[in-house]
């Protein structure tokens, strides 16, 4: 028989306080569910533009340890706020994914090398600049987001993150051993101790339920590294090691100590990256305004008030140009974590600033961003599936929240038929000329 622990009431009021002994788990939660994503996009742009290894290993190393130390620097402004930089709302705040596309054709367009993502820092900082203007003029703008358009850019962000969780939950699709009976084996076990905890036990448990399954998957990928072959070999008589084995190499070797480097890469301004990536400052503004709308729904059944909105595209716009400065990708509002507190309900800001000291004590600590990073990702998809799929039913929250009139399911078929049916089969624009050559 479990021990249910009754978990504060404060942890479903946003400025209500908790004690550190529930806050930091809860806390954690959030760090497990975004810890790689926020990884991620770096380590692809890095490679894009070659700063990958080689002479460049130190440089990407130092970008990376960046990113967490901006991360959690952010998330803290959003959730505190100062002055009008900040919604004070329980949003997390990372690299954002969605910039992926323009800054690999920036990246190609200009040969790639240090002057290539040079320049995709300086578009970073000015379109980050350009998007706090918009977040000042959104009040009057915000006529233009009743609740069927947040709520179908909410719909739309769930549904495209559903299939990175499957991605995931396979062992990640980069993976030799991609879909294996280890990884997906992992996956359904995660899966199973978070809805046990989430539904068979209440209080802190129940809270807790996406934390105590990613130990759970942790301690599992640790047992089968001892009863289980850690290594596979390919068609090609290639041998590697299995997604799902823990690479205690990588804690072993990362530094105790770091102090995050300011301007890592000499920032250029080149019109190739600034005019595409204004472009997508605009999109993120718009799905910025969608996470907060599916967060505030989906975990304090409210629609956000023109403040909070206001407050959190500012603190987006001015985050992605203070990550410009240390070398990070644009830092935006992390919709995996929308789906977590729409799942918990746990909107306490004091318990997500936990996870964002944790983000920065990773960038200062090295050895903790690595015992992290470690995470088979078949531990992150069997969370991941459930997390993400809540975003959706807040999408649909907010849809519904109105009458359903024909203007309405008009607008919902064709956003989603055009928008997120375009968006799941990029190759359909494959052939269009690009937007920075």
């Amino acid at each position: 028989m479990i021990k249910n622990i009754e978990l504060e009431k404060g942890a479903y009021q946003f400025d209500a306080k908790m004690p550190l002994r529930q806050a930091i788990p809860l806390g954690l939660q959030h760090v497990f569910a975004m810890f790689v994503g926020n990884l991620t996009p770096l380590l692809i742009i890095t490679s894009a533009c070659g700063l990958a290894g080689g002479e460049f290993a130190d440089l990407q190393v130092s970008l990376l340890q960046n990113a967490m130390f901006v991360a959690g620097v952010v998330t803290l402004v959003q959730l505190f706020s100062i002055g009008p930089v900040g919604g004070q709302v329980p949003i997390i705040m990372g690299t954002s994914s969605g910039f992926l596309g323009v800054f690999n054709s920036v990246a190609a367009s200009m040969g790639g090398g240090v002057l290539a993502y040079g320049a995709i820092m300086g578009a970073s900082s000015l379109g980050g600049l350009f998007e706090t203007v918009l977040g000042f003029f959104l009040q009057p703008l915000r006529k233009f987001f009743p609740s069927v358009v947040t709520g179908t850019v909410v719909l739309s962000i769930g549904l495209s993150l559903i299939s990175v969780g499957v991605n995931s939950f396979g062992g990640g699709n980069a993976a030799k051993d991609f879909g294996s009976a280890e990884n997906l084996l992992v996956a359904v076990f995660v899966l199973v101790v978070i809805l046990f905890f989430k539904h068979w036990t209440t209080g802190f448990l129940s809270s807790s339920s996406i934390l105590i399954g990613i130990v759970a998957g942790y301690l599992a990928a640790f047992i089968m590294g001892f009863v289980l072959p850690t290594t596979g070999v390919t068609a090609e008589g290639v041998e590697f090691t299995k997604a799902w084995v823990l690479n205690w190499s990588k804690v072993a070797q990362a530094d105790w100590f770091a102090i995050p480097k300011l301007v890592p890469v000499k920032i250029v301004f080149d019109l190739r990256a600034i005019l595409p990536v204004m472009v997508m400052f605009i999109v993120t503004a718009v799905e910025t305004v969608g996470d907060i709308s599916g967060v505030m729904e989906g975990g304090m059944n409210r629609e956000p008030s023109d403040k909070e909105l206001s407050g959190g595209v500012i603190c987006d716009g001015l985050g992605s140009t203070f990550a410009a400065c240390f070398g990070v990708l644009p830092n935006t509002s992390f919709s995996q974590n929308v789906g977590l507190v729409a799942m918990t309900n746990v909107v306490n800001r004091g318990a997500l600033a936990t996870g964002a000291v944790f983000l920065i004590l990773c960038g200062l600590i090295p050895k903790l961003g690595a015992l992290v990073s470690i995470m088979p990702q078949a531990v992150l998809g069997g969370a991941a599936v459930m997390m993400f799929s809540s975003i959706v039913v807040s999408g649909i929250q907010l849809i519904t929240k109105e009458k359903m009139t024909p203007r309405t399911l008009t607008i919902v078929s064709v956003a989603l038929g055009v928008g997120y049916g375009m968006g799941a089969n990029a190759s359909i624009l494959a052939h269009t000329p690009s937007s920075s050559s």
